[in-house]
């Protein structure tokens, strides 16, 4: 298999990376702990399949100090015991978040995350499931593969 694009190699597509870019440092540099984020990135590309963005947030997360057991956890989190309440409910946004089709995000849901993160967090970890989900549905559209990413790569 072989990438059908290079996003980033077309001028339009820098551009457009480029913005996508700047998003995603407003939503790292958030309250929204790094934890989170790591786990939120890594459910979501596992849900739509983008072994590129798996092996980004896989490596990030273990070099940010995640354990493997928790790395390798996250795709099984409600059957799990190594994650916290706020982490929980971070996932099941994810899950409902990136699954729309299903039925949308729960009040229930939303509630739960309500009950754990403020409105900035709230707005970051929103705007965090809807960028990782563009970002997965790029690769998986251009076939971008994963397998070579060396962590820090896009710090």
């Amino acid at each position: 298999m072989e990438p059908r694009i290079d996003l980033m190699s077309n001028e339009l597509g820098a551009k457009i990376g480029k913005r996508v870019y700047n998003v995603s440092l407003a939503i790292q540099q958030s309250t929204l702990p790094a934890s989170i984020q790591d786990l939120v990135m890594l459910r979501s590309s596992q849900l739509n399949g983008c072994g590129f963005c798996i092996d980004i947030h896989t490596k990030d997360a273990a070099a940010a100090g995640e354990t493997a057991v928790r790395i390798n956890l996250v795709a099984g989190w409600r059957h799990s015991t190594v994650f916290t309440e706020a982490e929980r409910a971070a996932l099941a946004l994810t899950e409902e978040g990136t699954r729309l089709t299903d039925a949308g995000v729960s009040d229930e849901t939303w509630e739960l995350a309500r009950k754990h993160y403020d409105e900035d967090q709230l707005v970051a970890l929103v705007c965090l499931i809807a960028m990782i989900n563009a970002s997965n549905r790029m690769s998986v559209m251009t076939n971008t593969l994963g397998g070579g990413y060396e962590p820090g790569a896009f710090s």
